[in-house]
């Protein structure tokens, strides 16, 4: 069974904030030190696995942000314009 990189992200990310509340109750220095590097060797894993992960898209620079897309045609130049006008009143 694959297990997707963001699963390793969301118990990575768990994993150290159980670390820092451990820390900030006072829980014995070895269970927070060996749970630290724990963490830190599941972290370096994580940044492998994700940098690893075959993951392909469709998008390029030329789509701009997601939320905001530009149009193909003219659309940059319109944009543009109207943000100069903005800045000139």
């Amino acid at each position: 069974m694959k297990v997707s990189p963001i699963a390793y992200v969301i118990i990575t990310s768990i994993l150290l904030l159980i670390v820092a509340l451990f820390a900030s109750m006072d829980f014995p220095f070895n269970v927070v030190f060996y749970m630290t590097m724990a963490g830190e060797v599941l972290f370096l894993f994580t940044v492998f696995q994700v940098l690893k992960d075959d993951y392909k898209t469709e998008k390029t620079f030329e789509n701009f942000y997601e939320d905001h897309p530009i149009e193909k045609e003219f659309g940059a130049t319109r944009e543009l314009q109207g943000k100069e006008q903005q800045y000139d009143n």
